[in-house]
């Protein structure tokens, strides 16, 4: 692939208020097992390879089981996630294909059982995720 512009490097200001953003959700009450699962599930959607290879390797640092991280892409199937992370799961999937809108069920359940300063903490953890993505896949970063 010829190589395409390097963000950093031509708006770098711009580049330091998604980092910055990032420092923040660093700082929140999700744990950064949880924070990495929600991250390499949009990655997944979004075909992120970049990402994906970053933040499955963050998940095991952070202790994040390797059959947890393979049956990701199924969780709907898989018995190894908990209410709670189903609901994280789903509203990732409807904040990430964005374009069928979050639906009232997806949104309420987890409304049900995360308090609003959480369930603001996961959706900019989604949100960024999603930026990150779209920043690697359109500059053409590669895993390696």
């Amino acid at each position: 692939m010829k190589p395409r512009i390097v963000i950093p490097n031509v708006a770098p200001e711009a580049y330091e208020a998604l980092v910055n953003l990032e420092k923040h959700n660093a700082k929140t009450s999700l744990s950064p097992s949880l924070k990495e699962l929600i991250k390499i599930r949009a990655s997944q959607l979004n075909g992120c390879a970049f990402c994906i290879n970053m933040h499955t390797a963050d998940a095991r640092k952070y202790g994040e089981t390797e059959k947890r991280i393979y049956l990701l892409s199924v969780w709907r199937e898989a018995d190894v996630y908990t209410e709670e992370e189903k609901a994280i799961l789903a509203l990732t999937e409807e904040i990430t294909m964005i374009s069928n809108h979050v639906s009232d069920e997806v949104y309420q359940n987890a409304a049900r059982l995360f308090d609003d300063k959480y369930l603001a903490e996961i959706i900019l953890v989604i949100i960024t995720i999603n930026a990150w993505n779209r920043l690697a896949i359109s500059t053409g970063m590669r895993a390696v």
